[in-house]
């Protein structure tokens, strides 16, 4: 047992001014943080406490799967230059040189060192499949450290690597993955969602995210409140009801009409008295193409058009174009590629290239704006636009591709399609047209863990081989696993926080359960407190005698404060044999027999355990 009356737990009445989430407020007035420069924390005792607990159940979890290593958090720059990110991660990544003037860098992330580990030991399909995890400290030069533990410079991550012969083997690790982390967030009572997602920088052909729907959370998740549909926003598509097309004027071609002052979608859309889904607008970047090896990075123009009530997904264009980073065109710019000025740009009589950032002027439109006609687009002049344009036969492109953001309302993209022997997997309720019914609901959401499928992208370039059943040279094809460490006990703060403080689940929580002396002056209330507590203890639950010499109500509020989920209060009542059992997600408070109360408890804290089990 500890006593708090013993303990290190500096608590706050008030959080510093900069802390603007739930979970940064309370994580620092509980004691459990502090912030040592912009995005570096220390982790004191109560933290310390549950982050132990969290990987103590990411270890069990992973082990059943996976074989845990350790390797360096500073790094050499080989590995890194042979997979190409050395230069693609840019300035999130710290870089130092030692004092022979070698270039290293702090970890990030270690699939090019897992990487280097398989090429140099694997040699046969027979050592294969392989799942190699650590759970390490990892580094980022976050641009703007906020939001507490959220976005930081220095995390704990849990990372795993697969290594397997074939696809087959890729889906096989990817799913046992999926089902591991869906144990530990339930065993760490999150309330989560499993969404697609880009993959990023991490590259590869398929991944998965692990959100937690907060407020704090600088993710937006479109999902489907009837099929259960999820995705990043980064990835989500919709269904678009049809759009009721302009009747042309004149001849159907072309028109250049006179519009001054039209430089604003609402403008355009009242001065033809159009919706602006009628209108195409365009959006002009300047996008980095990353230089071959040996080849200097260039900067490339790019035009994109899509429907006017639409925004365009920065991260979807750059997986289309395959760009590292997107900067909006200056005025200068837009001359050279448009000759015509902001808010009057269009794409009839554009010259593009044929492939995504060769030279000239890549032109990227929607999906949405396919088949569509008699639309209003700029004119490439001054206070001029035209009409009745239709994509296709008015211009062409460079490369059609998805590249919206999905809104709210929006229909739900899932579609029935089944096999012949598979109509079990029909959507209810389903339109007549296949499509799920439900319509699109966007929120803010927190990624606790991410899964990757890589593919050959590290094993190739940094030429890891095995040999096959038949003796041929192959490549591995790899899968790439991160939980947050941090983020867990973050999401956990802020899905079960109100006014008073927060509580976290019993799994991960820095004690189940706080036994309140409410008058240490009193010998019996005292001596009554110990034994309680020492009965909680040889239940096997984790245990804070709170004996200080403090008034009751200031032991109410920090027990409150600090993510205890059990209080039993040893007052007055004591002398008949009560204590008060408090429990503080609920607030509901019950008086239980003093000789019953720690079988109570652990009943209580092996339900929740066996609920987390079963999810």
């Amino acid at each position: 047992m500890h006593r708090w009356s013993k303990l290190f737990v500096p608590t706050l009445r008030e959080a510093p001014a900069d802390a603007e989430v739930a979970s940064h407020k309370f994580l620092l007035r509980s004691g459990y943080i502090r912030q040592l420069g912009a995005g570096i924390y220390n982790y004191l005792f109560f933290g310390q406490r549950s982050l132990n607990k969290i990987i103590a159940i990411v270890r069990e979890e992973m082990d059943k799967i996976g074989q845990e290593f350790y390797l360096p958090g500073i790094l050499p720059r080989e590995p890194w230059e042979q997979s190409g990110r050395w230069t693609a991660m840019g300035d999130n990544m710290f870089r130092l040189k030692d004092r022979r003037g070698a270039d290293l860098c702090l970890g990030m992330t270690h699939e090019e060192i897992m990487t280097s580990i398989a090429r140099n030991e694997l040699r046969s399909y027979k050592q294969l499949p392989q799942i190699w995890y650590q759970i390490q400290t990892k580094f980022r030069d976050e641009p703007r450290p906020k939001s507490g533990l959220l976005r930081v410079r220095q995390f704990i991550m849990k990372d795993s690597y697969s290594f397997d012969i074939d696809k087959a083997g890729l889906d096989r690790s990817f799913d046992l993955h999926d089902e591991v982390y869906r144990r530990i967030f339930t065993r760490c009572g999150l309330k989560f969602v499993a969404v697609e997602a880009d993959s990023g920088a991490m590259g590869g052909s398929q991944s998965q995210e692990f959100m937690v729907y907060t407020d704090a959370g600088e993710d937006l998740i479109a999902s489907c409140p009837v099929c259960g549909y999820a995705a990043n926003l980064e990835k989500a598509v919709s269904r678009l009801d049809p759009v009721e097309e302009m009747v042309a004027t004149g001849d159907g071609k072309p028109e250049l009409v006179h519009t001054p002052g039209c430089a604003a979608i609402t403008d355009v859309a009242a001065f033809f008295k159009i919706a602006p889904a009628s209108d195409i607008k365009c959006v002009a970047y300047m996008a980095l193409k990353r230089g071959a090896a040996g080849e200097a990075d260039s900067w490339r123009g790019v035009a994109t058009f899509l429907r006017g009530d639409h925004q365009v997904n920065e991260t979807k264009l750059m997986g289309a174009i395959g760009a590292a980073e997107l900067r909006t065109m200056q005025g200068a710019e837009l001359e050279q590629y448009f000759n015509g000025p902001a808010g009057y740009l269009g794409p009839v009589g554009l010259r593009h290239n044929a492939k995504p950032l060769d030279d000239g002027l890549t032109v990227v439109i929607d999906k949405a704006l396919e088949g569509r006609r008699n639309m209003v687009c700029g004119a490439n002049k001054l206070d001029y636009h035209l009409r009745n344009v239709a994509p296709g036969r008015d211009f062409t492109w460079t490369l059609s591709a998805e590249i919206r953001s999905v809104n709210e309302g929006e229909g739900c993209p899932r579609r029935y399609d089944p096999l012949p022997g598979h109509e079990e997997r029909v959507i209810h309720p389903c339109r007549p047209d296949g499509f799920c019914t439900g319509s699109l609901v966007v929120g803010k959401a927190v990624e606790v863990g991410h899964i990757f499928k890589l593919g050959y992208k590290y094993s190739e370039s940094m030429g890891a081989r095995v040999l096959d059943e038949n003796g041929k040279e192959v490549t591995p094809i790899m899968g790439s696993y991160g939980i947050g460490v941090e983020r867990i006990l973050t999401a956990a703060v802020e899905q079960s926080n109100d006014k008073n403080g927060f509580w976290l689940p019993a799994s991960i929580a820095p004690f189940t359960v706080v036994v309140t002396v409410t008058n240490v002056a009193d010998a019996a209330l005292r001596e009554t407190g110990e034994k309680l507590a020492a009965e909680l203890e040889a239940a096997g639950l984790d245990v804070l005698l709170d004996d200080r010499d403090e008034r009751a109500g200031v032991k109410f509020k920090d027990a409150d404060l600090v993510g205890i989920p059990y209080r039993i209060n040893v007052g007055k009542k004591a002398a008949t044999g009560q204590v008060e059992l408090v429990t503080r997600a609920t607030g509901a408070s019950v008086d239980v027999a003093l000789d019953e109360a720690a079988a109570l408890v652990k009943a209580r804290v092996e339900e929740e355990n066996l609920l987390a089990a079963s999810a």
